[in-house]
């Protein structure tokens, strides 16, 4: 039988692009750029390349799109039909996060 150690379980943490709100890692949506170049949903958060995370929530993905801040942050240029196959995955999700 293991004995329970006494210090809590490390929970990673990260960043919404779009909001800025510091969020458990599993509670956030994790957009890849591969090494290959290309930019794709990453639902596990396990794809190798540069990563940026957003909250699961439309407003995020909105702002963050609007305002190219998954270009800084993937440090790329989206193309037309990568922005919409982003659009396309955001309108799934709720308007807003329930706090």
């Amino acid at each position: 039988m293991s004995k329970p150690s006494g210090r809590p379980k490390h929970i990673p943490q990260r960043t919404c692009v779009a909001c800025r709100t510091v969020r458990p890692k599993r509670a956030l949506i994790r957009i890849v750029r591969t090494p290959e170049g290309e930019v794709r949903v990453d639902e596990r958060g396990k794809q190798s390349g540069r990563g940026a995370y957003l909250c699961a929530q439309r407003v995020c993905w909105e702002e963050a799109l609007k305002r190219r801040r998954l270009d800084a942050a993937l440090k790329v240029t989206l193309d037309d039909a990568t922005m919409a196959a982003l659009r396309q995955y955001a309108e799934q999700l709720p308007e807003r996060l329930e706090e």
